[in-house]
């Protein structure tokens, strides 16, 4: 069952939280973080990013970098742009996009719970992005951006949120760049707390929704201290991270899509032969098509868009893998005519989430950067979770969660 605890949340005063908060450290650049946090010094990314204090070009891998974070965020609390909270607490975390709300509940996880399987993994993380992400809560001692994490929907806490959402909220703000309102609330009240609690102590399990790598090395630092702690009793900070909890039926998960930069020397008649073996081709003309149910897809090429829809047979119905979309075009499509075996590392491919919709898509093979583009049907939260619970992994570049958590909202010290 999933134990989760208050926290005293780390958090900047109502008049800078337009100025702290950002995007996520992995969803853009180097330059386009410098770029954001220009003439800003209380731009989180001076800590999520601070490669930006140094020349243009330094490696966000610099030792120099971690330092940098450090000095940062202590800055940041002698400032008073960041404030602990004097109680725990449990936080609402509210996001508007195209007129639709979800609520998450901000928590702290157990580190125990993503050790023994209680939080349920879908992704393979890469060492390499792993000890990165722990080498910057090793130098801040703390978990600076939250994970995002789903939960199977709970009546009680639904009401209990609920209530909350209709009080003013202590942020409310619409994020540049995205264009989304972004809202968030104190959960004080001790019955409120000792409920939500309870009800979590409920849940067998919980979901990584985004965020693989956040979660492996919080909870990697977190029983490394543990290890190191002499007096370790289990109720130390560093036994939890920080988390966004948002029930599984609220989320939006968007297509993403790739696109290619060549059809393996073939010719476009020869490229579309091949995929009439496993999929019936139905020629759409220039309007752009979008696929609208499951295994269903949408191929542009020599400004003309396509709808492919699988065949019988060529996926398993009973496999929850094989029934993937991302793993039906990988296998048929990718791999089996174009060559592309490995969707992490080939220079071939790239991926559009389905934010930038598919008039993306259009510019990128217009422009002739890219040969053809592939359009999916999004993955629902429930074959994610079905997958979790088998214990299997999703094929890479598979989910696009929308919209992105900010970071800055609140901040979970480990000390």
């Amino acid at each position: 069952m999933a134990t989760i605890k208050p926290f005293k949340g780390l958090r900047p005063p109502i008049q800078y939280v337009e100025e702290v908060e950002s995007r996520p450290y992995d969803v853009l650049s180097s330059d386009e973080a410098r770029s954001e946090a220009l003439n800003n010094e209380k731009s989180l990314y001076h800590i999520i990013k601070p490669e930006i204090d140094f020349e243009p070009n330094t490696s966000e891998y610099d030792s120099r970098v971690y330092e940098k974070a450090t000095e940062n965020f202590k800055k940041f609390q002698e400032n008073g742009w960041l404030v602990q909270d004097k109680e725990e607490h449990y936080y609402i975390y509210a996001q508007t996009m195209n007129g639709k709300t979800q609520y998450g509940l901000v928590v702290c996880a157990s580190v125990d719970d993503y050790l023994n399987g209680v939080i349920k993994k879908h992704e393979l993380t890469r060492r390499d992005k792993e000890e990165d992400r722990m080498k910057h809560v090793r130098a801040t001692n703390a978990n600076i951006e939250p994970v995002f994490f789903a939960y199977p929907d709970n009546s009680i806490v639904n009401q209990l949120i609920m209530r909350y959402a209709v009080t003013e909220p202590v942020y409310d703000f619409i994020a540049p760049i995205d264009g989304f309102r972004h809202q968030f609330w104190i959960i004080s009240d001790a019955n409120d707390i000792a409920t939500i609690t309870q009800e979590f102590a409920k849940m067998p399990e919980l979901y990584i929704a985004d965020g693989h790598h956040r979660s492996a090395a919080a909870a990697l630092v977190g029983a490394e201290k543990a290890k190191n702690d002499k007096l370790h009793n289990g109720a130390e900070e560093y036994n939890y991270f920080m988390a966004v909890c948002f029930q599984a039926s609220q989320l939006t998960i968007l297509d993403y899509n790739r696109v290619v930069k060549d059809l393996n020397g073939l010719s476009s008649e020869h490229f579309l032969q091949l995929l009439t073996e496993n999929f019936i081709i139905e020629k759409k003309g220039t309007e752009i098509y979008k696929p609208n149910y499951l295994h269903n897809f949408s191929l542009y090429i020599d400004d003309e868009w396509y709808s492919l829809t699988a065949k019988e047979g060529t996926y398993d119905k009973n496999d929850s893998i094989s029934g993937l979309d991302v793993d039906i075009s990988s296998r048929l499509i990718l791999d089996k005519i174009l060559g592309i075996t490995d969707l992490r590392s080939d220079k071939r491919i790239d991926f559009v989430g389905g934010l930038r919709g598919l008039y993306e898509l259009k510019r990128r093979v217009d422009s002739g950067e890219m040969r053809m583009a592939l359009a999916l049907y999004p993955v629902k939260m429930q074959q994610i979770m079905q997958i979790a619970d088998e214990g299997k992994i999703m094929p890479p570049k598979a989910t696009w969660f929308e919209p992105k958590l900010r970071s800055g909202l609140v901040i979970h010290k480990l000390g």
